[in-house]
Protein backbone atom coordinates (compact mmCIF):
# COMPACT_ATOMS: atom_id res chain seq x y z
CA UNK A 1 0.00 0.00 0.00
CA UNK A 2 1.10 3.79 -1.06
CA UNK A 3 1.73 6.00 2.09
CA UNK A 4 1.62 9.58 1.01
CA UNK A 5 4.25 11.88 1.72
CA UNK A 6 4.33 14.99 2.72
CA UNK A 7 6.06 16.16 -0.62
CA UNK A 8 3.75 14.18 -2.49
CA UNK A 9 1.06 16.50 -3.66
CA UNK A 10 -2.18 16.20 -5.48
CA UNK A 11 -1.84 18.25 -8.94
CA UNK A 12 -5.05 20.18 -7.57
CA UNK A 13 -2.35 21.50 -4.32
CA UNK A 14 -0.02 22.53 -6.73
CA UNK A 15 0.34 26.30 -6.32
CA UNK A 16 1.54 27.07 -9.97
CA UNK A 17 -1.57 24.79 -11.40
CA UNK A 18 -4.12 26.68 -8.77
CA UNK A 19 -2.47 30.23 -10.44
CA UNK A 20 -3.10 29.07 -13.69
CA UNK A 21 -6.43 28.23 -12.61
CA UNK A 22 -7.06 31.60 -11.29
CA UNK A 23 -5.88 33.32 -14.26
CA UNK A 24 -7.88 31.15 -16.57
CA UNK A 25 -10.87 31.89 -14.65
CA UNK A 26 -10.55 35.70 -14.13
CA UNK A 27 -10.17 35.55 -18.33
CA UNK A 28 -13.43 34.10 -18.74
CA UNK A 29 -14.87 36.27 -16.68
CA UNK A 30 -13.48 39.41 -18.69
CA UNK A 31 -14.69 37.48 -21.71
CA UNK A 32 -18.20 37.45 -20.16
CA UNK A 33 -17.88 41.19 -19.35
CA UNK A 34 -17.11 42.22 -22.72
CA UNK A 35 -19.27 39.97 -24.35
CA UNK A 36 -22.56 40.98 -22.50
CA UNK A 37 -21.24 45.01 -23.30
CA UNK A 38 -21.60 43.79 -26.54
CA UNK A 39 -24.56 41.98 -26.48
CA UNK A 40 -28.26 43.75 -27.12
CA UNK A 41 -31.00 42.62 -24.89
CA UNK A 42 -34.27 42.65 -25.08
CA UNK A 43 -35.49 43.71 -21.25
CA UNK A 44 -38.62 43.71 -19.60
CA UNK A 45 -38.03 46.66 -17.07
CA UNK A 46 -35.40 49.64 -17.82
CA UNK A 47 -33.14 48.43 -14.76
CA UNK A 48 -31.77 45.69 -16.44
CA UNK A 49 -30.74 47.61 -19.24
CA UNK A 50 -27.87 48.52 -17.02
CA UNK A 51 -24.07 46.83 -17.78
CA UNK A 52 -23.84 43.87 -15.88
CA UNK A 53 -26.83 43.94 -14.52
CA UNK A 54 -27.05 39.71 -13.81
CA UNK A 55 -23.98 39.97 -12.69
CA UNK A 56 -24.60 43.21 -9.71
CA UNK A 57 -28.38 40.73 -9.50
CA UNK A 58 -26.66 37.09 -8.82
CA UNK A 59 -23.98 38.60 -6.37
CA UNK A 60 -26.09 40.43 -4.46
CA UNK A 61 -28.64 37.02 -4.27
CA UNK A 62 -25.75 35.47 -2.90
CA UNK A 63 -24.80 37.50 -0.08
CA UNK A 64 -27.90 37.30 1.10
CA UNK A 65 -28.51 33.55 1.00
CA UNK A 66 -24.84 33.50 2.74
CA UNK A 67 -26.40 35.73 5.11
CA UNK A 68 -29.34 33.93 5.82
CA UNK A 69 -27.73 30.62 6.30
CA UNK A 70 -25.45 31.90 8.95
CA UNK A 71 -28.62 33.50 10.83
CA UNK A 72 -30.46 30.05 10.13
CA UNK A 73 -27.43 28.19 11.90
CA UNK A 74 -27.32 30.11 14.69
CA UNK A 75 -31.36 29.22 15.22
CA UNK A 76 -30.96 25.35 14.53
CA UNK A 77 -26.84 24.89 14.84
CA UNK A 78 -25.85 22.35 17.04
CA UNK A 79 -22.70 22.38 19.29
CA UNK A 80 -19.28 20.80 17.50
CA UNK A 81 -19.94 18.20 20.73
CA UNK A 82 -23.58 17.65 20.44
CA UNK A 83 -23.60 13.57 19.99
CA UNK A 84 -20.76 12.88 22.54
CA UNK A 85 -20.55 15.70 25.20
CA UNK A 86 -19.20 13.39 27.72
CA UNK A 87 -18.26 9.57 28.14
CA UNK A 88 -21.57 8.80 29.63
CA UNK A 89 -23.59 9.47 26.36
CA UNK A 90 -21.21 6.89 24.45
CA UNK A 91 -22.13 4.34 26.87
CA UNK A 92 -25.57 4.57 27.01
CA UNK A 93 -25.23 5.18 22.56
CA UNK A 94 -23.52 1.54 22.82
CA UNK A 95 -25.98 0.26 24.97
CA UNK A 96 -28.94 1.13 22.94
CA UNK A 97 -27.51 -0.07 19.37
CA UNK A 98 -25.94 -3.09 20.69
CA UNK A 99 -22.76 -2.03 19.50
CA UNK A 100 -19.88 -1.76 22.00
CA UNK A 101 -17.55 -0.44 19.71
CA UNK A 102 -18.36 3.20 19.05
Amino acid sequence: MHTPDKDDIGWADNPQIQQRIRYGLFAICGLLVLIDLLVHRYTYLPVEEMPAFYAFYGFAALVVVVVLAKMLRSLVGRDEDYYFKDDDNEDALSDETGDSDV
